[in-house]
């Protein structure tokens, strides 16, 4: 299970505290031959870098790091085409810098700021040939956990395996949304599900549990404990809402924020948090645990995870499963709240429409769809295991 990475204004105890690092700022500044990265720190860390082609990157690996910095300061810029960061194993932390072309980082700068309370870094990106490239590619030097991920096999541990918990929404006294033909959102979710955990099955390394697996009603916190109390690597939450505007109809992928993404997003989010007042569910009833959850939103890594595994949700259903525009949104949705459990809820369709209602019932479209959908948590394991996460 991930590690949780507190907000910048939360209070770590001391000798948690001292044992990690803090990266306070971050920028980049240049064009299509050459970028300049500025990194600041509170103090200074240890670092290695290493290159990776397919597609060429270069990856900082760091001491256990809180990226404090604003999650905008690092937007692709001129020959870097993506960046990502985050905790990448036990104590461990990684920036991946991926690049249009051959390229090489070269540290030429090492300062103290504000009196010595900031270490600053300040690299140069620049072009360099394929040959060139090459051969930084072959002088890095991987531990053997790095060439684990390096070559894409799981740096857990052997016999380790990726905990999926698949959460199908609604159930019980909660029936959900209901479609004309009178399909019960319910029955639509827990029978994707199904099919879902027997497509995740069929991989290696992959475990699978689901929060529920008849129709019993379980409240939005307690869905959130079972992912945790399964230290779950991924949740995926399954629904098939229904809204007024009833032409609508394709999938859509949300992720966590405080702050919605469209109306769309947050009326969807209002009704779906909701479902716990049908049966008296409260928030001042849950466990202690579970209220910090609710209250501390602020889940640095962990959102950027859920991002990553939201884009690969979409990328396999492009072309193959009909999408909503802009299928990728956020919400505040209760059951995405566990702070180091990284999660999606999957939209499937709307139950409002009447084409979407018979594709979510029907069997060849379920069983595809879950193939696809199982496949991206495949695309997404691969990626972090790579460092490209």
């Amino acid at each position: 299970m991930l590690m949780i990475v507190p907000s910048p204004g939360y209070a770590m105890p001391d000798d948690v505290a001292d044992s990690r690092h803090v990266a306070i700022a971050a920028r980049m500044a240049g064009d299509a031959s050459r970028v300049r990265l500025v990194l600041d720190f509170e103090r200074e860390p240890e670092f290695k870098l290493h290159y990776l082609q397919s597609p060429y990157r270069a990856v900082i690996d760091l001491p256990e790091t809180i990226f404090a910095f604003p999650k905008d300061s690092l937007q692709p810029r001129g020959i870097v085409s993506a960046v990502r960061y985050g905790n990448s194993g036990k104590a461990r932390s990684r920036m991946v810098f991926e690049f249009a072309e051959p390229a090489k980082m070269e540290l030429v700068e090492t300062s103290k700021e504000a009196s010595g309370a900031v270490h600053r870094m300040v690299f140069d990106i620049i072009m360099i040939d394929q040959e060139a490239f090459s051969a930084e590619v072959a002088a890095s030097k991987w531990a053997e956990t790095d060439q684990e991920i390096a070559r894409g096999r799981p740096a857990k541990g052997p016999g380790d395996a990726l905990t999926i918990v698949i959460d199908a929404g609604h159930g019980g006294i909660d029936g959900g949304a209901e479609g004309p033909a009178g399909s019960m959102e319910k029955d639509v979710t827990l029978a994707f599900a199904e099919v879902l955990k027997a497509a995740l099955q069929t991989m290696d390394d992959i475990k699978v549990s689901m929060t529920r697996t008849d129709d019993s009603f379980l409240s939005l916190s307690a869905r959130v404990r079972v992912a945790r109390e399964a230290t779950a690597d991924l949740l995926i939450s399954l629904h098939a809402d229904s809204i007024s505007v009833k032409s609508l109809r394709g999938a859509t992928v949300y992720t966590l924020s405080d702050k919605a993404s469209d109306a769309l997003a947050q009326s969807l989010a209002d009704q779906e948090n909701r479902e716990d007042t049908i049966v008296g569910a409260s928030l001042e009833n849950a466990p202690e645990a579970i209220a910090a959850i609710l209250v501390d939103l602020a889940r640095v890594e962990t959102r950027v995870f859920s991002t990553g595994l939201a884009q690969q949700v979409i990328n396999s259903f492009e072309g193959q499963v009909k999408l909503i525009k802009n299928p990728l949104r956020h919400a505040g949705f209760r059951v995405l709240q566990a702070p180091d459990v990284p999660s999606v809820l999957v939209e499937m369709g709307y139950l409002s429409n009447r084409e979407d209602e018979k594709l979510l019932n029907d069997e060849e479209w379920r069983k595809n769809t879950a193939q696809l959908l199982a496949q991206s948590v495949q695309n997404y394991r691969d990626l972090i295991l790579a460092g490209r996460q």
